[in-house]
């Protein structure tokens, strides 16, 4: 019986890339850059199975190339650039890898918090420069982050863990969201709940870990950023489209907000330009989740949901299970 052919548009890491390979046959794209998309409707064209990262767009197009198409499974958290409603009616699971990063896109978000108060960029660039002439009591003076108050836009599992780590740092926790968190977890976090207005308006730190929804495109724009302190930064590791990046750049411009750190952008991957040159604009390239433990995880699960569905069992993560 010929086995169930499926195209990976990246080469994925030894532990799930043997999982495929000992149930299907697989066709991995490993060049340098993401897959071009006339490739990829190419390559899908005769496969029942994809596996593919936040780069690829899984919609009406691409399903219209790829009649035998059963499974639609993304290493990824975020299922944006996943068409459910175009899988639905073509009888495609799509499938993601939820819980697996949280605590290390928590981790991240604590290392663009510090490296924006701190100017951590700036500091390697002069220590690398060979132009440091020495200790100076001015010299790249940024904000301290202990004793703050931090506001998380977004209390669920990643906006936990960044609660959580906070207290090392004994800071006030407030948090904004669409639901209030029960009682029991506001005392287990010390976290206290604040419409959006009062929390932009009294954070030393705004972190933002909501998912990319239409209420949530463009959830900070120029009238919440206006809300924020001078001394304030914010940082965005959810989604781009979360943060509206003209007015971003307004408000740096103005000095309406001290700085941001973002690893996230509107249209990856370009970065608006008005960014980029800016000392007080931290900018990675979309790594929050990128640990070698935590990607090798999420490619797992994406192989395991592969492997769920053409065994007859239902694909742990999928995402429109009206179609099983």
């Amino acid at each position: 019986m010929d086995r169930p052919r499926i195209l990976s548009t990246h080469p994925l890491f030894d532990g799930p890339r043997k999982l495929l390979n000992d149930n299907f046959d697989v066709e991995y794209w490993s060049g340098a850059r993401p897959i071009p998309r006339g490739e990829l409707l190419a390559r899908v064209r005769d496969k029942q199975g994809l596996i593919c990262l936040l780069s690829e767009k899984v919609d009406e197009d691409l399903l219209a190339h790829a009649p035998r198409l059963k499974l639609a499974a993304t290493v990824s958290v975020g299922f944006d650039h996943m068409d459910l409603a175009a899988c639905t009616r073509h009888r495609v699971a799509a499938t993601n890898t939820p819980g697996v990063l949280d605590e290390t896109t928590a981790d991240f978000a604590w290392a663009l918090i510090f490296a924006v108060a701190r100017r951590l960029p700036e500091g390697i660039e002069l220590a690398r420069s060979g132009a440091w002439e020495g200790w100076e009591l001015g010299q790249l003076c940024g904000a301290d982050v202990w004793g703050k108050t931090l506001g998380i836009v977004g209390l669920g599992r990643i906006g936990r863990a960044v609660a959580r780590r906070a207290a090392g740092f004994r800071m006030k926790i407030l948090y904004s969201d669409r639901a209030r968190a029960g009682a029991e977890t506001e005392r287990e976090l010390g976290a206290e709940y604040a419409n959006l207005e009062r929390m932009l308006g009294e954070a030393d730190f705004v972190t933002l870990h909501v998912p990319l929804l239409p209420e949530t495109r463009h959830l900070i724009s120029g009238a919440q950023l206006a809300r924020m302190k001078p001394t304030a930064f914010l940082i965005n590791t959810s989604r781009g489209p979360v943060l509206d990046e003209e007015a971003l750049v307004r408000a740096l411009e103005a000095r309406e907000i001290a700085g941001a750190a973002l690893d996230v952008y509107e249209n990856e991957p370009g970065i608006h330009p008005g960014l980029l040159g800016r000392k007080n604009a931290v900018l990675t390239p979309h790594i929050a989740s990128a640990s070698l433990e935590t990607r090798t995880r999420m490619a797992r699960i994406a192989a395991e949901n592969a492997v769920a569905l053409f065994s007859g069992r239902r694909p742990p993560n999928v995402l429109n299970p009206e179609i099983l």
